[in-house]
C-alpha cells in the first residue's frame, strides 16, 4: 500500500492539538494519584463521577473506532479507558479500607467505653462530625513534609504567601510544549505516514450511525459526569483531597481535544458527525470551571476557619 508522507495544515493542526491532549491525560492521573496516596484517603472524590466518566470513555472508544476519527483522538479514547480504571481501582482500594478502619474504631471506642474509660470521648466529638473534617485531618498530617514538588504536583500549598494557581499554570505550559515537541519528533520519525486515499464509512451507513449514537451518548455521560463531584464539593463546603492540578490537565486536555477534533478537517460531513466529541469535550470546561471556582471559595472559607480555631485555641 502507497504511504504519503505530506500532511494538510488541518492534520498538522489536528496532530499538534492531539499530541498536547495526550500529554495532558498521560499526567492527568499523576496529581490525584499522589494526592489520594499522601491522603491514604479517596473521599474526596465522587464515586459517581468515576464510574459515568468511565462510561463514556468507553462509549467514546466505540464511537470514535466505528466512525473513523482522527487518530489521535481514537488513541486518547484508548488511553481514557485505561486512566480511569486505575484511579476508579485506586479509589475503591482507599475508600474499602477506611471504612474497615472506621468499623475497627467504633468497636474499639465501644470497648472502651464499656470499660469506665469516657473521659477524653467529647474532645473527639468536636471535628469528626463535619462535613471532610475526616480528610482534611488526614491530609493534613501526611502532608506536613511535602515541598515544592508536592505544591506543583497536587496544586496545594500551605505556605501562606504562595500562589499555586502560578505553579499549575507553569505546569500546564509545559503541558503544551512538551505536547507540541512530541508531535514534531513522531513525523520526522514517520509516524504519521498514512495511505493516500483512506476510506471513511458514510453518514448513511449503519456503522456510521452506530458512531454517532455512541459518540451522543459519551457526550452525555462527560456532561453529566462533573454533576456529582460538584453537588459533593458544595454539600461539604470544601475541595479538599482533590488536586487541583487534575482539574487543570482535564481542561488543557479536553480543550486541545476538541481542537484535535475540530480541525482534523474542515468537510461539514466531517465536522457533522464529530459533534458528539465536540459537545463531551468542550462542553464539560463550564463545569470545570465551576469546580475552579468551588477551589477558590472553599479554600478562603478553609482558612478562615482554621484562623478562628487557631485563636480560639
Amino acid at each position: 500500500m502507497a504511504l504519503s508522507h505530506d500532511l494538510s495544515v488541518n492534520e498538522i493542526l489536528s496532530g499538534i492539538f492531539g499530541s498536547i491532549s495526550l500529554t495532558a491525560w498521560i499526567c492527568l492521573l499523576l496529581p490525584q494519584l499522589i494526592t489520594n496516596y499522601k491522603a491514604k484517603s479517596a473521599e474526596g472524590l465522587s464515586m459517581i463521577f468515576l464510574a459515568v466518566w468511565l462510561f463514556g470513555d468507553l462509549a467514546n472508544l466505540s464511537g470514535a473506532l466505528v466512525t473513523g476519527l482522527a487518530p489521535t483522538a481514537t488513541a486518547l479514547a484508548g488511553y481514557f479507558c485505561i486512566s480511569d480504571v486505575i484511579l476508579i481501582t485506586q479509589s475503591v482500594y482507599y475508600n474499602t479500607l477506611n471504612a474497615r478502619k472506621a468499623r475497627q474504631r467504633t468497636r474499639s471506642t465501644e470497648s472502651e467505653a464499656s470499660e469506665d474509660e469516657p473521659l477524653l470521648q467529647p474532645r473527639r466529638r468536636s471535628s469528626s462530625g463535619l462535613p471532610g473534617s475526616h480528610r482534611r485531618h488526614s491530609m493534613h498530617h501526611s502532608e506536613s513534609g511535602l515541598g515544592p514538588i508536592k505544591r506543583i504536583v497536587t496544586g496545594e500549598d500551605d505556605t501562606p504567601d504562595s500562589n499555586p494557581w502560578l505553579h499549575n499554570t507553569l505546569s500546564v505550559m509545559a503541558i503544551y510544549i512538551v505536547g507540541a515537541a512530541g508531535w514534531f519528533v513522531s513525523y520526522k520519525v514517520g509516524a504519521w505516514d498514512k495511505p493516500e486515499a483512506p476510506e471513511e464509512p458514510t453518514t448513511e451507513s449503519p456503522v456510521a450511525i452506530l458512531g454517532l449514537v455512541l459518540g451522543y451518548a459519551s457526550a452525555i455521560c462527560y456532561l453529566c459526569a462533573r454533576i456529582p463531584q460538584i453537588i459533593k464539593n458544595y454539600r461539604e463546603k470544601s475541595c479538599e483531597g482533590l488536586a487541583l492540578l487534575f482539574f487543570l490537565l482535564s481542561l488543557t486536555g479536553n480543550l486541545t481535544y476538541g481542537l484535535s477534533v475540530f480541525t482534523y478537517s474542515p468537510e461539514p460531513e466531517y465536522i457533522i458527525k464529530a459533534i458528539p466529541w465536540l459537545l463531551g469535550s468542550l462542553g464539560t470546561i463550564v463545569e470545570d470551571c465551576i469546580i475552579f471556582y468551588q477551589f477558590r471559595i472553599y479554600s478562603k472559607s478553609s482558612v478562615s476557619k482554621a484562623n478562628g480555631i487557631s485563636e480560639a485555641a
